[in-house]
């Protein structure tokens, strides 16, 4: 057992210390545990704190007057205190895991020590107590200084416990650019294929947060040695995506339709390609439809096509996004920019004529025709060929009209 004392406890740790010691007084052991411990470590900002304690969920409500049940089955209570919600989970071990996800059950225990060790990584096996003093029962903090991602005990029983923990793996060596551990990789690449037992919601998490990380390269050298490509969606492109990338050790990725957008654009998928893979990912409409516009203008960029209507179409974010990845692939950015900020319009808002105008001047009625003549003269407006005056607009209106 490793004892570390923080010379500094984080203003989130502070905050929360008097829940670990109203805990503690009532008789039980209360501590911080998990990746903010880590990140208090490595002086990195913490995110969701999360407490561990030997006293079970019916004790923890005895303690404090305010508590919901977000996840009382599996020990989960939380606690309000001055209008900040606390998690507060009873030290437990678990069953058997039958579908390589969840376990069949869990158990609840007074030991630190024994669900501590359940943890899937030493440097997430880490506890704070009240004082400040960290307790590391696994070699957490020597992996932490050696830059060195290693499972708890016996990495193909952690994996067999939840096969998620692999992308995990990848996906913390590149936010914290550290290499994995020899055992736990063989263990890796031995039980890849666990990975098409996982919902593919939870792989495009891990997934997206590994190549936003630090030095991605790490985790595509990791995800292509391992072949756990070959076990995620859309496989065949993500293998041959992350091959051409692997020796682009900077990639600078800002945002999870840059991320898309390289791997789509690198593979040369066409438009409705694009829309079948992302949605094979389960990702949002939203984030289909930015891709499309950013593969689009890069496509434009490398075939010298580009345009005032593609570049509205494209609009000011994704028009960012494609020249913030221009680079990767050595293309000429020109002056797309300041062309964008010389278009007329950049918005369908901002066109001096409605459906209603061209209601009220008998031009239209509701229905495709209407959408057909605002169409063209927004497309007029773009190329600068009628300026964007509403009695202007209604004169070609009319024009359009009568053809």
């Amino acid at each position: 057992m490793v004892f570390l004392k923080l010379t500094e406890i984080p203003e989130e740790f502070r905050k929360a210390r008097p829940i670990l010691k109203k805990i503690n007084d009532a008789g039980f052991k209360a501590y911080f545990v998990g990746g903010s411990v880590r990140d208090s470590i490595l002086n990195k900002p913490l995110h969701d704190i999360d407490i561990a304690t030997s006293a079970y969920p019916t004790e923890i409500k005895q303690i404090f007057p305010k508590t919901v049940d977000t996840g009382i089955k599996h020990g989960t209570v939380m606690v309000i205190d001055d209008g900040t919600g606390y998690e507060i989970t009873t030290f437990r071990t678990e069953g058997a895991y039958q579908d390589f996800r969840r376990p069949d059950n869990v158990t609840f225990v007074r030991s630190l020590e024994e669900d501590l060790k359940r943890r899937d990584f030493t440097i997430n096996a880490l506890a704070l107590s009240e004082d400040g003093n960290i307790i590391d029962l696994f070699g957490g903090i020597k992996d932490l200084n050696n830059h060195m991602i290693r499972a708890v005990g016996d990495p193909e029983e952690r994996f067999h416990e939840d096969a998620l923990r692999m992308m995990r793996a990848v996906r913390f060596a590149s936010q914290l650019d550290f290499s994995i551990e020899k055992n736990t990789i063989d263990a890796i690449t031995k039980n890849s294929h666990l990975l098409k037992k996982i919902a593919v919601e939870r792989i495009l998490v891990e997934f997206e947060k590994m190549m936003l990380g630090k030095d991605p390269s790490i985790g595509i050298s990791e995800m292509l040695e391992s072949h756990m490509t070959e076990f995620i969606p859309e496989s065949k492109v993500i293998t041959e995506a992350l091959n051409d990338l692997s020796d682009k050790k900077f990639l600078n990725i800002e945002n999870t339709v840059q991320l898309w957008s390289i791997i789509l654009f690198t593979t040369k998928q066409k438009a409705s390609e694009i829309h079948s893979f992302l949605k094979k990912w389960k990702t949002s409409n939203e984030l289909i439809q930015n891709v499309q516009d950013t593969v689009f203008f890069l496509e434009g960029m490398r075939s010298n096509r580009i345009n005032n209507q593609l570049l509205f179409n494209t609009g000011e974010k994704n028009l960012e996004n494609a020249l913030h990845i221009s680079g990767l692939f050595e293309m000429d950015v020109k002056n797309y920019k300041k062309d964008y900020e010389k278009l007329t319009i950049k918005s369908n808002k901002e066109l001096a004529i409605t459906g209603n105008d061209l209601i009220l001047n008998d031009l239209a009625e509701p229905g495709p025709q209407m959408g057909v003549i605002l169409k063209r003269l927004k497309e007029q407006v773009i190329d600068g060929m009628v300026a964007n005056e509403k009695n202007k607009l209604l004169e070609i209106a009319k024009t359009i009209k009568e053809l």
